[in-house]
């Protein structure tokens, strides 16, 4: 079961996190710089892959973004490594060439996109097709 969702730049600045399980908001911001310490400091050759407390970090870079998961111990490393692309394929497909400045500028899409993929902190949707269709619908609705 996914635990967080975090979007964070190449300085350490959140972008979008999402929590799946209660987390106080002074412990957050605690829990936050310590993840995204752990992930920045380690080079391109090291693991996706973290223990980390009693949870694991999978996380991956896209260009200035890292999109980092924390997740329970029995959930599969590779399959969260998957959902993570899969995230960015549909906001590619959605923004094309989703870059930080489209993430920080459409918070409110990037949020319904996450939520249209994962509930409760479990992975519902990944036909792009089926996650943006709700988005194509907004957008429509917004120019008429």
């Amino acid at each position: 079961m996914i635990k967080f969702f975090l979007m964070v730049n190449k300085q350490g600045q959140t972008r979008l996190s999402k929590y799946y399980e209660h987390v106080e908001i002074n412990k957050r911001t605690l829990l936050e710089t310590e993840v995204i310490k752990s992930c920045l400091s380690r080079s391109n050759e090291q693991c996706s892959f973290i223990e980390y407390k009693d949870f694991k970090l999978i996380y991956r870079q896209y260009a200035a973004l890292f999109i980092v998961v924390g997740v329970n111990d029995t959930e599969n490393e590779m399959a969260i490594y998957e959902f993570i692309h899969n995230f960015v394929e549909v906001l590619d497909e959605y923004f094309s060439r989703v870059s930080e400045l489209d993430v920080c500028f459409n918070l409110d899409k990037v949020y319904i996109i996450l939520d249209e993929m994962v509930l409760n902190g479990c992975i519902v949707e990944t036909n792009r097709a089926r996650i943006l269709a709700p988005l194509l619908i907004l957008d429509k609705m917004s120019e008429s």
